[in-house]
C-alpha cells in the first residue's frame, strides 16, 4: 500500500491513498492538481549514510568507512514533492543525491538487527542536496548538509512489503538519467543501520534514515528538475532555484 500525506483544498491536513488517478480519502479521490502533497512524514530528526556504496566513495576518491557513517538533517530541512527549493547564494557546488528512506513506525532504542524489519512503517523516495563548498571546510556538516529544503522527501510512504531488496534507484536531472544502481549494493544493508544508530538515539515514529547515494551524483544549475525513482515507491520530482 502507498500512504499519502496532503492539503486538501479547504487546508485540513489528511493521509489518505495514492491511486492511479490521485489521492483518495474517506470515500472522495482528489485530483493531484487539486492538493498539495506533503511529506510522507513530520520527522523530529533525518539520520544520514555517508559512503554507502563503493563506487559513490570512488567518485569522490574517499574510503569507504569501516562502519556507518553518520550525520543529521534537522527537520527544516524537509521538502515535499513538487517543491521548488531554494538552494544557498553564491555557492560554486551544490549537489544531488538520490537515496533510498526509511521511515521508522514506533520508538525504539537498541534495536538488535533481527528485529530491525519490525520497527520500520515503510519506505520513501529522498534527495539528500549537499553545499559541498561548505560541507568541505566543516567537520559537522551543518552548513553543507542542514540548510532549508536540504532533504526532499515523498511522494508516498510504501509498506516494506511494496519495496524489493534489490530495489532499483534511479536519479534524472532534466530528463537525463544520472544515478541508477540497486539497494543490494548497500555497504551497510538497512537491518545494521538501524541497530547502529539506536544503539546511540532513540528513534521516534516519522524519523528518517537516508541510506546513502549511489555514484553519478553531479552538480545543481538553477532551474534543475531532480527526478528519484525507488522501485516500489513511485517517482518523487522536486525543482531547485538558486537566488544571484
Amino acid at each position: 500500500m502507498h500512504t499519502v500525506r496532503f492539503r486538501d483544498p479547504a487546508g485540513a491536513v489528511r493521509e489518505g491513498t495514492w491511486t492511479d488517478d490521485g489521492v483518495a480519502f474517506a470515500g472522495r479521490e482528489y485530483d493531484l492538481d487539486e492538493v498539495d502533497v506533503l511529506a510522507p512524514c513530520d520527522p523530529e530528526k533525518i539520520v544520514c549514510i555517508g559512503r554507502n556504496y563503493v563506487a559513490h566513495a570512488d567518485e569522490r576518491d574517499e574510503d569507504v568507512p569501516d562502519r556507518p557513517l553518520l550525520f543529521l538533517k534537522p527537520p527544516n530541512t524537509v521538502a515535499s514533492h513538487d517543491d521548488i527549493v531554494e538552494l544557498p547564494a553564491g555557492k560554486e557546488t551544490l549537489e544531488y543525491e538520490a537515496e533510498l528512506g526509511v521511515v521508522i513506525g514506533e520508538q525504539c532504542r537498541d534495536v538488535a538487527e533481527a528485529h530491525a524489519e519490525d520497527v520500520i512503517a515503510g519506505y520513501t523516495c529522498g534527495v539528500d542536496l549537499s553545499n559541498r563548498d561548505d560541507q568541505s571546510r566543516e567537520q559537522n556538516w551543518v552548513r553543507g548538509k542542514a540548510f532549508d529544503g536540504a532533504a526532499p522527501l515523498g511522494p508516498v510512504l510504501a509498506t516494506p512489503d511494496e519495496v524489493p531488496d534489490d530495489a532499483r534507484i534511479r536519479l534524472w536531472q532534466n530528463g537525463e538519467l544520472r544515478q541508477d544502481s540497486t539497494l543490494d549494493h548497500l555497504v551497510f544493508p538497512i537491518p545494521e543501520l538501524i541497530a547502529e544508530i539506536s544503539a546511540y538515539l532513540t528513534l521516534e515514529p516519522g524519523d528518517v534514515i537516508l541510506t546513502g547515494t549511489p555514484e553519478g551524483v553531479g552538480p545543481l544549475a538553477d532551474g534543475d528538475t531532480i527526478e528519484i525513482e525507488v522501485e516500489g515507491v513511485g517517482r518523487l520530482e522536486h525543482e531547485v532555484a538558486i537566488p544571484n
